[in-house]
């Protein structure tokens, strides 16, 4: 992986800086524009702690109007804009840039409408993932994505990385959850996109959106859809002596035809941080555990549990246990949503990748990282959505050693290139931000970057929003034709590391 960079600071707006910030205070009165750099910090950076950049300006609106005015006032004035949810970005997608406004929409934290015979919820995108759950769950009903961040990341910033979490094997992705959207276009102009009905005429322009990672245009309203809790759920610890036996049992469970509501992996380094965090119960005489939870009709989870505990047997597993009560099922889960702050007790830093492959291919890229793991020189936890592929390799580093950094950069994207090459993609949840912007020529070829560009330039010709995200050259739109993308070329100064 290269050192990050980003596009040079353009001197014209850094010198305009005064006049930019009295527009913004007129557009967004009050405490609505942050300027003062100590009050700033808090913004320069998302959970990609590694690169930090403060912005020009900090802007907190609270009004669609406001978005719309300031997004108007930036592009007649060509200042770059940054949009920004929570902040809970693994990929930097959220990192600022020195001559750009960083956009927090975490005013924006009302749910507007409950709809339970239309089965959606109507949100501003600063309400949490988890708040919607909270505020449909006395009807029994839920929202099914649920990162493992959920009870702090925003929706807006699930739909700007389309995030999964660990029941989106049988339920989906964002992109299956999300019925409509409002959005602001850099120009101003405020458009909507689906809403209640379950499908819309014309282009998918609701799932392009999806997973756009704030190139497109500013979210400020989300209509999901919610789900009623199923009659039954219960979830099935199952060890295993080698992480490669459970790799095999994932594949078999879902050649068998079973939908598990989800399934997660966990390796030995993981396993031991999550069970001294949590005390879930988790077996620590394995290297590998799967958490299967089925759900639905009584008879059938009863079924399901059977032939599961079965295919396990046959893949060696040495420990099996079953969920007896609610309270048990949720204490199993809670270990593996603890997994990433739980690393963090074992290691000064960590990164988290994101890489998705093939189901049959887990064993095969278990072995590799541990090779990688030995050819870098530092460990590696394994968390991981095994149902559909989703890798979260947790690299351990010390950012204060020299070279620990840089090392384990190397490393992550040794284990994306991987993915790619056993026909998998970079990334599942995470997004490509800057984190894994300059590997994109890995995947894809010129043709495919220019042709995604275009789409960018359909939607922002002038380039100003979230720039230096996503593509490894920024070309003028004017020029896609003319221009060509290069392995390597990369014509962004760097940025500082901490």
């Amino acid at each position: 992986m290269s050192a990050i960079s980003m596009p040079a600071p353009d001197q014209s707006v850094l010198d305009r800086r005064s006049e930019i910030v009295k527009a913004l205070q007129a557009i967004v009165p009050g405490e609505g524009v942050i300027y003062d750099e100590r009050e700033m910090r808090p913004y320069e950076t998302d959970a990609l702690t590694a690169y930090k950049q403060l912005p020009l300006i900090v802007v907190l609106p609270e009004t669609v109007e406001q978005v719309a005015a300031v997004l108007r006032y930036c592009y007649a004035n060509n200042v770059k804009v940054v949009p920004r949810g929570a902040g809970t970005s693994l990929s930097g997608g959220a990192l600022p840039v020195a001559d750009g406004v960083l956009l927090s929409m975490m005013k924006f934290n009302r749910v507007l409408d409950i709809d339970f015979p239309n089965r959606a919820v109507v949100v501003e995108p600063g309400v949490t993932n988890l708040g919607i759950t909270r505020a449909v769950e006395h009807e029994g009903f839920y929202y099914a994505p649920d990162p493992s961040s959920q009870i702090a990341c925003s929706i807006g910033g699930n739909i700007a990385e389309n995030s999964g979490g660990v029941h989106c094997l049988k339920y989906g992705l964002t992109t299956n959850n999300v019925l409509g959207l409002e959005m602001v276009l850099m120009t101003g102009e405020v458009i909507r996109l689906g809403g209640k009905h379950l499908d819309s005429e014309g282009y998918d322009l609701l799932a392009l959106m999806t997973g756009s990672e704030g190139l497109l245009g500013v979210v400020t309203e989300v209509t999901v859809r919610i789900l009623q809790k199923p009659e039954t759920a219960r979830a099935l610890l199952v060890g295993f002596p080698a992480s490669e036996d459970a790799g095999r049992c994932v594949a078999d469970i879902i050649g068998a035809g079973i939908i598990p509501g989800g399934m997660e992996m966990m390796d030995a380094p993981a396993i031991r941080a999550a069970e001294d965090f949590v005390h879930a119960g988790y077996p620590l005489d394995v290297e590998a555990l799967l958490i299967v939870e089925l759900d639905g009709p009584e008879a059938e989870v009863n079924h399901l549990l059977g032939r599961v505990e079965e295919i396990a047997r046959t893949n060696g597993a040495t420990h099996l246990r079953v969920s007896e009560t609610e309270e048990e099922r949720l204490t199993f889960w809670a270990g593996r949503k603890a997994a990433f702050p739980a690393v963090g007790r074992i290691s000064p830093d960590y990164l988290c990748m994101d890489g998705t492959i093939p189901r049959r291919e887990l064993p095969r890229v278990l072995a590799g990282m541990r090779d990688l793991s030995e050819k870098h020189g530092l460990g590696v936890a394994n968390v991981f959505h095994a149902g559909d592929g989703n890798l979260h390799p947790l690299i351990l580093y010390d950012a204060n050693k020299p070279g620990e950094l840089e090392a384990a950069e190397a490393f992550g994207a040794d284990i994306l290139r991987l993915c790619v090459e056993v026909g998998g993609v970079l990334t599942g949840e995470h997004g490509v931000g800057i984190e894994k912007r300059d590997l994109m020529p890995e995947m894809f070829s010129e043709d495919d970057l220019k042709q995604q560009q275009r789409v960018k330039c359909a939607f922002d010709e002038r380039q100003l929003l979230n720039p230096g995200k996503v593509f490894p050259v920024l070309h003028r739109c004017a020029e896609l034709g003319k221009m060509h993308v290069h392995k390597g070329q990369l014509p962004f100064p760097d940025i500082p590391r901490f």
